[in-house]
């Protein structure tokens, strides 16, 4: 003969421990892509800065001077979308003081292009690339550290 409270408490011990592992187990992804959310043609670069205490305006004032041109240049050619600058009012330390972003209309505006590249150069002119990698030597090199380079995309749900 059985015993029953002996099956009943295994049975309840099963339907426990399942019960705890079906919530402890991670579900698995419903998900699916171009069904349930789409990633954007668009790719966003993101470079976070960390400045030197003290020189967060002498930075600003560099970029103006360099990656705001360059990108205006840029964006008439439309070799980009956008740009912005973003700063990070609770930068303290090691924290990143600041975002500079780009917006690429699709991944093949990241992709090496000589025509892009001379197109750009005219633009640019030799005189404002020596300014240009004078002051990546002598000031952005001592008071700011790229602290990371990330490439994304936009997801929309459906």
């Amino acid at each position: 003969m059985m015993n029953t409270k002996r099956i009943s408490r295994s049975v309840k011990s099963f339907v426990l421990a399942t019960s705890v592992f079906m919530i402890a187990a991670p579900a698995s992804a419903q998900m699916e892509i171009f069904k349930d959310y789409e990633p954007s043609d668009a790719v966003y670069e993101m470079v976070t800065v960390n400045i030197e205490a003290g020189e967060f305006e002498t930075y600003l004032e560099n970029l103006k001077q360099t990656w705001v041109q360059g990108n205006e240049i840029a964006k008439r050619l439309g070799h980009i979308e956008d740009y912005a600058i973003y700063a990070n009012p609770n930068g303290a330390g090691d924290a990143l003081d600041m975002v500079l972003m780009i917006k690429y209309s699709s991944t093949a505006d990241l992709a090496p292009s000589k025509e892009r590249y001379q197109e750009f150069m005219r633009e640019w002119g030799k005189q404002r690339e020596e300014s240009s990698k004078k002051t990546v030597r002598e000031v952005y090199n001592n008071i700011r550290e790229l602290t990371g380079q990330y490439q994304l995309r936009k997801i929309t749900l459906k």
